[in-house]
């Protein structure tokens, strides 16, 4: 069974990657826009009527445009900045920055977050109906694709982690009794990282990074999960007595083959097949058996 690759999901490639926007500190920037507030009013109040009036009301304009530029970035956060609708780069420095201020922000937060995908009930490879939701754990790792290369990101992550979920589930059995095949169940920790490199190239298109994604749940679906487990009990009552008369049968061999070395007593084939068939009874029987007693020989 083939396992998903990259080269198996085409995701289409990024037009756009991040790059450092254009930015100085804010503090300084803060500090001309004041100044320009100060001569605005001086002027206005010492100059008097006239073109006093005109520069003042220009240097107010200054100051406003100045101040219009100043953005505040938050730890875990950045500010994705356009101009007339074209990406001028992402701002990442903390603290209050300062940019054209002709252009737009868009805060992106780049924490680390939590996404518990819905159980999904779908059928395993074997076609019977499981349930089963994943939790995963990742963080936008590039603003500009996180934006322009999708509507909604979150939203793409939930989207594609459903698919991913519904893809692993389909391709593997939950349950197998063969040990060279991977079943959900018993290999979990394969099934997971499997998933997780799904997830993965899924969502890179989308500048997203993923860190860790677990199975939550897996359970075969409530109306045959009664049914299963009988089968899997069964399963286990068949593997249980196949070891048990198989450690009998070896067990018999040995006595025979001892007793022959050794010449305590001399068995034809048909003492033989008595003496395998009673102690078969005694060590492969799941009850304690009982002895008999006779009192003659095997033929009377």
């Amino acid at each position: 069974m083939s396992t998903p690759t990259q080269a198996e999901i085409e995701m289409p490639e990024a037009r756009i990657r991040e790059v450092g926007a254009h930015d100085v500190s804010g503090w300084a920037m803060l500090g001309v826009a004041v100044l320009l507030l100060v001569a605005a009013v001086v002027v206005g109040l010492v100059g008097g009527p006239g073109p006093a009036i005109a520069v003042a009301v220009v240097l107010l304009i200054a100051a406003v445009v100045t101040l219009r530029g100043l953005v505040a970035v938050s730890p875990g956060q950045a500010q994705v900045v356009q101009l007339l609708g074209r990406y001028r780069g992402t701002v990442r420095t903390e603290g209050l920055r300062w940019v054209n201020p002709l252009t737009s922000r868009r805060a992106i937060s780049t924490r680390i977050r939590n996404h518990e995908s819905d159980t999904t009930k779908v059928n395993d490879l074997d076609g019977n109906p499981i349930e089963m939701a994943a939790v995963v754990v990742w963080r936008v790792d590039d603003t500009a694709k996180a934006v322009f290369e999708v509507d909604d990101f979150v939203r793409f992550v939930d989207i594609q982690t459903e698919s991913a979920v519904r893809h692993i589930a389909g391709s593997y059995p939950y349950d197998t009794t063969d040990e060279s095949s991977r079943s959900l169940r018993e290999n979990a920790d394969e099934i997971t990282a499997m998933l997780s490199a799904e997830i993965a190239t899924r969502v890179e298109s989308a500048g997203v990074h993923i860190i860790e994604s677990r199975i939550t749940q897996l359970a075969y679906a409530p109306e045959i999960a009664q049914v299963m487990l009988m089968r899997q009990q069964a399963g286990a009552v068949v593997a249980a007595r196949g070891r048990i008369v198989e450690g009998a049968v070896g067990m018999v061999e040995s006595a025979l083959s001892r007793l022959e070395e050794r010449g305590t007593v001399e068995l034809d084939e048909e003492r033989k097949a008595t003496m395998v068939s009673n102690l078969l009874v005694v060590l492969a029987g799941d009850r304690s058996a009982q002895p008999v007693v006779n009192a003659g020989s095997l033929y009377q």
